[in-house]
């Protein structure tokens, strides 16, 4: 499962372990541009398997998704979720409740760039409700 993902970034390995209890379902990380470097912006591809999807979450410094391939939802905490495709850019303000991920049948790659990332790590709080996400089309 190391093979490239949508022929531009390679699909990277299964999310490590300090991660992987933050996700339903399998993803995969390739860190693009590390944390802890000069320019101060972790910048991964991140490949979610079809069902796969992340917590409900926070970044303290705001997100910005650019969404590469397959197809996937994206979801702020009171707004109804938002249907992803290549091409999508999603930017997330600072301290905004939200989740994303793949559809359930098919896999969903985007580019995760952390903005302000001096300003803390995210904060991962409860699993996205099961009757929800399986409810979307």
């Amino acid at each position: 499962m190391n093979g490239l993902d949508n022929g531009i970034f390679p699909r990277g390995e299964k999310m490590p372990p300090e991660l992987s209890p933050n996700f339903i379902g399998k993803a995969y990380l390739h860190m693009l541009v590390p944390g802890g470097n000069a320019w101060n912006c972790p910048i991964g591809n991140v490949t979610f398997e079809p069902g796969c999807r992340n917590n409900w979450h926070r970044h303290p410094g705001g997100q910005i998704l650019l969404v590469t391939s397959g197809r996937g939802w994206y979801q702020e905490e009171g707004k109804m979720a938002r249907e992803l495709h290549p091409g999508d850019v999603v930017t997330i303000p600072a301290d905004v409740k939200h989740w994303h991920g793949a559809a359930r049948d098919t896999e969903m790659s985007h580019i995760s760039i952390e903005t302000n990332c001096q300003a803390g790590p995210a904060q991962w709080l409860e699993p996205v409700d099961e009757a929800f996400y399986q409810a979307l089309k």
